[in-house]
């Protein structure tokens, strides 16, 4: 099977995986193993990008994930990776986020930016970004392998939309000028347990770090930022399993609370 039809194959398997919430085995041999340059599993993704855009999904930003070095040591990788997020994929804060929605959900507490200039340099700086920036908002994202038990790879993970399934934001914009990106302090709790504690400078020392490096990727991949769109930054702090009828709030300082609310079965 040549390489165009394997990545089609495997493109079409993980899109499959999601629609019928029935993970599937790593798809990492079929591109190469381990040793698999990460450019043939961004082509998986980049295959069911355009078909959802086909499917008439709107774009509307993008997610940053492995922006925690321990995580990046894990997999053996030395930079971030990313995935798209559509409308649908979208909630508010407390909105009920339906039940069978998922496989494997996962929640992790970010600071979402959301840009009001296109970013289309080479190479940008933090003084690009912040220039960029409308507000920001807090979010939780919720990640969801189409792969069985998370038993993922770099080149999984990748291929699999960065593992990012759906993304609650906030509802009161905050300026950046008045927050403090590293040291904010931020906590997740599910009712009265706290499950989840980080701050700001868990996220590549700076969540602007992790801007800046999304901003080359996306144009020296094609797809550069535009103005509306919204940039999940990266965990704040671990992430955490999500059950039905869950609910977790998540605090970081400087912003109002975000709640993600699942719906019982």
């Amino acid at each position: 099977m040549s390489n165009s039809a394997v990545v089609d194959s495997v493109a079409f398997a993980l899109r499959q995986a999601e629609l019928s919430q029935t993970a599937i085995i790593p798809i990492r041999a079929e591109l190469g193993g381990e040793q698999a340059n990460v450019d043939i599993a961004y082509a998986v993704q980049e295959i069911n990008t355009v078909r959802a855009l086909s499917e008439g999904r709107r774009l509307v930003g993008r997610k940053i994930g492995l922006t925690s070095k321990v995580v990046q040591a894990q997999l053996g990788v030395d930079q971030p990776d990313f995935g798209m997020l559509f409308a649908d994929m979208a909630y508010g804060d407390g909105e009920v986020i339906p039940a069978g929605k998922f496989i494997q959900p996962k929640v992790e507490a970010e600071i979402a930016l959301v840009l009001k200039k296109d970013l289309t340099q080479v190479r940008h700086t933090y003084a690009d970004i912040i220039s960029a920036t409308d507000y920001a908002l807090p979010a939780i994202e919720i990640v969801d392998s189409r792969i069985e038990n998370w038993k993922i790879s770099l080149i999984d993970t990748v291929a699999d939309n960065a593992s990012s399934a759906a993304f609650v934001l906030g509802s009161r914009p905050v300026q950046l000028n008045q927050l403090d990106l590293v040291n904010c302090k931020m906590t997740m709790t599910r009712g009265d347990e706290v499950v989840s504690q980080g701050v700001g400078k868990a996220c590549l020392a700076n969540p602007l770090n992790a801007a800046v490096w999304l901003a080359d990727e996306m144009v020296r991949r094609g797809r550069p930022l535009q103005a509306g769109d919204i940039v999940l930054t990266g965990a704040l702090g671990p992430m955490v399993v999500a059950h039905p009828g869950d609910e977790f709030k998540v605090e970081i300082e400087g912003f109002n609370s975000v709640v993600a609310c699942f719906a019982a079965e």
